[in-house]
């Protein structure tokens, strides 16, 4: 019944329409704008496109039309807004206001304007169909760029990694692979030389080559002192180096360097009588 109702109320329209065009109340608008040139009419002309603008907008706001129908109708708007353009166009040119100079922008309801494909809009319910959405979506802005002081804030000594043997973890296992390499190393060189013939006594070698005496023997017998005393219970602690020569002190150093010097002038200025 409403779909009768509705075909009999288009075709009434129609009809009357007609009727006024054929009893000449209702003039009916050129196809072209450029064949009128009667200034009032094209004024008459571009507000009654307006009025269908308006109509076909309010008509395409109500999503339960269908896909099919929305797309018709925002296409007809569109149709009508090149039409309008081009009345505006004739106004100008026949000495009339600008509207296309001076007109308003068209913008949608959140205040941002209409976009469009080369001028192809889209009003209303047409803005959720498929495809149509992602024109409205806008990409999320770049995060920001930091200054170079805010990059080089965070970079400190522990950056470049001199700071990763603090903790006290690093150095005993170094010492500890630092020592199976040099057992490695003397085993090798044992088999080299029970290879090339020689016996080498572990007895022998560990016996004292330099026997000290003096102050070298107290300072031996210290660091034996010192590193018995120390625990060491797991067997990272590498073993302590021990002078089998006297080693001469700061003081002897220099009392050397100066005999040296007196022997250098005592040769520089003695005459040789002979």
């Amino acid at each position: 019944v409403i779909l009768m109702c509705y075909v009999i109320r288009t075709t009434l329209a129609r009809w009357r329409a007609a009727k006024e065009v054929e009893s000449g109340e209702k003039e009916r608008r050129p196809y072209l704008a450029s064949e009128c040139n009667n200034l009032p009419k094209c004024e008459k002309f571009r507000l009654e496109i307006i009025r269908e603008i308006s109509k076909k907008v309010a008509q395409i706001q109500n999503a339960g039309l269908g896909e099919f129908r929305i797309r018709d109708l925002n296409d007809e708007i569109n149709k009508l807004l090149r039409e309008k353009r081009h009345w505006e166009n004739q106004i100008s040119s026949l000495g009339g206001p600008h509207y296309r100079r001076y007109g308003p922008k068209m913008f949608d309801a959140e205040g941002r304007e209409v976009p469009g494909n080369r001028g192809y809009k889209y009003f209303g319910a047409a803005k959720d169909l498929p495809g149509v959405r992602e024109l409205f979506e806008q990409d999320p802005p770049p995060p920001p760029r930091k200054t170079r002081g805010e990059l080089m804030k965070d970079i400190d000594a522990e950056y470049y990694g001199y700071r990763d043997d603090e903790d006290g973890v690093l150095i005993p296992l170094e010492e500890k692979i630092e020592r199976a390499a040099l057992q490695k190393a003397v085993q090798e060189w044992r088999e080299k030389m029970a290879r090339d013939g020689r016996i080498i006594d572990d007895e022998e070698e560990d016996d004292e080559i330099y026997p000290l005496s003096g102050p070298a023997r107290e300072a031996a017998e210290d660091a034996k002192s010192r590193a018995a005393e120390q625990p060491d219970p797991l067997g990272l602690l590498a073993p302590r180096f021990i002078a089998h020569v006297p080693v001469p002190t700061q003081q002897d150093v220099q009392e050397a360097l100066l005999q040296k010097r007196k022997l250098e002038l005592l040769q520089k200025y003695t005459v040789d009588t002979n």
